[in-house]
């Protein structure tokens, strides 16, 4: 068994968590999120916490997944989930046009991603974007579409990185060598 899926998953106040319809919705100040009831576990919402529960006999793997979604709904409703994205480059740079972010990577065209519903980026100054969200594989692949327009090179590190993202440098090639 999971000793993370024994753990019961604590619902703060403001936020109601239900099981219906083999699905689990949590709704709170940020948002409703929903997810199915993997299949083998069951959720039972009872005093002021959730509790996930699996068949012995069939140790299920998905046991502390489906405790581990749940606790992640229930931050994403109360404090939300964010990464932010810093652009190294000369030249390179973004701004928001409305729901869309406009990106200047060095092509020719600048290169535009549309804001998925329920998330929102910010600009912060023209090399740090941040992303935000209730739903934390959202906010994720969000990001990860972004830097995926130009993820950072070895040589120079340019490109789009995460913050605090340590990008491993190769050295360039030696001039004038001869064998």
């Amino acid at each position: 068994m999971s000793r993370v899926g024994k753990r019961p998953v604590p619902i703060p106040g403001g936020v109601t968590v239900t099981v219906a319809d083999e699905q689990v919705r949590v709704k709170g100040p940020k948002g409703e999120l929903f997810h199915p009831v993997l299949t083998g576990t069951t959720v039972v919402v009872e005093g002021g916490e959730a509790k996930v529960s699996s068949e012995r006999l069939t140790r299920n793997p998905a046991f502390g997944t489906m405790r581990a979604k749940i606790q992640n709904m229930v931050t994403g409703v109360t404090d939300g989930f964010s990464k932010t994205l810093e652009i190294v480059g000369t030249g390179y740079r973004a701004a928001m046009e409305g729901r869309t972010l406009v990106l200047q990577l060095g092509f020719s065209h600048p290169v535009r991603f549309e804001s998925p519903e329920g998330i929102t980026i910010k600009v912060e100054n023209p090399t740090r974007i941040t992303v935000s969200g209730a739903d934390k594989a959202q906010v994720g692949q969000a990001a990860a579409d972004i830097r995926g327009f130009r993820p950072p090179e070895p040589y120079k590190g340019k490109g789009i990185k995460y913050e605090g993202e340590y990008i491993r440098r190769k050295a360039g090639k030696a001039a004038g060598a001869t064998t």
